[in-house]
């Protein structure tokens, strides 16, 4: 009766345990499609946002630590859920991924509103955690090869921040300033077009077409950034994107190859964009320009 009792302690336990970790870690699109299979998670140090990470850490040292991608919400939400399976994507291919906003349950469409200044927070928690002993990340992140990125307001957020000195490049989605503030949703950062003088990395717009209502502003920007390497790449999809899709969809093709060759200096990534006839003229539906990129 004594080892019955015990063997079912053991039990519960056991699945005290496993609910612990099924609410505190999620594993999207079997990991994600990279070389290093992906789960989201929540980090006790960082509970006001949500990490991606590749499951396994032992692979990232010396030569091959995780480059580190920072990430604002569409509509300034403080909940990544619309973009979990694109940012898990990001991870698979070797990064460290931290989004705005606490680890969404699994259907939960998250709350309140985030901040632009919670991207430098992730920053700092990032760069903290690489020098910790104590940290799993110690020594495995390149915090050398910082990546700021956001989606609508995500993306005003990401322009907010964009003179933030480490960073190496800045990635703006279905976003763009406004010319016209009075159109904006109150309570969005709101940079004046003079912002985009600030940006001092090589600067992509991902949009969805003609039909994505931050089409007109990001490719206005676009059209006025002429000191940095700039590029705007359109896929017609409208304001939503792909981020819902499994493994992110068409968006995180584009992204992922961005990230690979500006952290990573990855020579066949930057021939997606490298070139007269690069990769991104090859990919069925997108339109592609740019500037500065040879």
């Amino acid at each position: 009766m004594k080892k019955a009792i015990i063997l079912i302690a053991a039990m519960l336990l056991g699945a005290g345990i496993a609910g612990a970790q099924d609410i505190n870690s999620r594993i999207l699109d079997n990991g994600g499609s990279g070389k290093y299979k992906a789960i989201m998670v929540t980090d006790a140090s960082l509970t006001t946002h949500t990490v991606f990470k590749p499951q396994d850490l032992k692979p990232f040292k010396g030569g091959n630590k995780l480059p580190i991608l920072v990430w604002g919400n569409g509509a300034c939400n403080n909940s990544p859920f619309e973009h979990v399976n694109f940012l898990n994507e990001i991870a698979s291919h070797g990064f460290l991924v931290v989004a705005i906003g606490p680890m969404p349950k699994e259907g939960e469409r998250g709350g309140g509103r985030s901040e632009s200044k919670q991207l430098i927070d992730a920053i700092n928690w990032a760069i903290a955690q690489n020098a910790d002993k104590n940290s799993q990340y110690y020594n495995k992140l390149d915090v050398k090869n910082i990546a700021a990125a956001g989606m609508s307001c995500g993306g005003l957020q990401t322009l907010d921040i964009c003179e933030e000195p480490r960073l190496k490049t800045v990635m703006i989605c279905n976003s763009g300033l406004f010319s016209d503030p009075s159109t904006a949703v109150p309570g969005m950062p709101m940079p004046a077009k003079e912002k985009l003088n600030k940006i001092h990395t090589p600067i992509i717009y991902i949009l969805g077409g003609e039909t994505d209502i931050a089409y007109a502003n990001g490719m206005d920007d676009f059209s006025r950034i002429n000191h940095v390497p700039a590029a705007a790449a359109n896929f017609p999809v409208g304001h939503g994107g792909t981020y819902h899709k499994p493994y992110g969809g068409e968006f995180s093709t584009v992204a992922t190859a961005w990230l690979e060759w500006h952290l990573k200096g990855d020579k066949k990534a930057a021939k997606m964009f490298k070139g007269a006839d690069c990769g991104m003229n090859h990919l069925e539906g997108w339109t592609f320009a740019k500037k500065n990129i040879d």
